[in-house]
């Protein structure tokens, strides 16, 4: 008898640095149809921030110590359901030798200044992050409510309300974006 077993590594994935984006069907009002991005994932929990809850405002609405300053027009985003009255700056550039993006979390507000200098860097602010606990994400994706993919370059230059949500499924398939098009009332369909 041939028998076929399908291999699964036994090191856990180190997502630090990967996309989140939550499956058509997750219904948690925190993360329906959100894209977050991990800023750290190891055995003891994850960390990120969702990139597509913009706000509206922009740090020098928010603070007034942001007013005058380089950063006051960074915009805002609502970064996730912990911690929902912290700020988190981050910045993003496109990596030079890559395909991929260079990622700063969690800067202070002097460091994000002189990044904001920098040609192509992009920078947002966060109120709140997401995080997990040892093991929840992991639980989580193993019910597929998420799905992980990587960063890009052009991610931020993307519309950041639903549509970076829905573009980034479609790009993995054509079932995914169907499943992303589906409208939550089916007798709209």
């Amino acid at each position: 008898m041939n028998e076929r077993r399908s291999r699964r590594p036994t090191a856990k994935l180190a997502l630090a640095g990967s996309l989140l984006l939550a499956h058509p069907s997750l219904r948690d009002p925190n993360f329906r149809r959100t894209v977050v991005l991990l800023s750290a994932h190891d055995s003891s929990g994850a960390m990120g921030v969702v990139l597509n809850r913009p706000l509206g405002r922009r740090l020098g609405q928010l603070d007034g110590d942001f007013a005058l300053g380089p950063l006051a027009k960074v915009p805002v985003f609502q970064g996730g359901p912990v911690a929902t009255k912290r700020l988190v700056l981050c910045a993003w550039q496109a990596h030079p030798a890559e395909a991929e993006l260079q990622i700063s979390f969690g800067l202070d507000p002097e460091k994000a200044a002189e990044l904001h200098e920098q040609p192509g860097v992009k920078l947002r602010g966060f109120l709140g992050h997401a995080g997990w606990t040892g093991g929840q994400l992991e639980n989580e994706l193993k019910q597929n409510a998420w799905v992980v993919c990587r960063t890009a370059p052009g991610l931020l230059d993307t519309e950041p309300g639903e549509p970076l949500w829905r573009g980034l499924l479609g790009r993995l398939g054509y079932e995914w974006k169907l499943l992303a098009g589906e409208p939550d009332d089916p007798e709209k369909n």
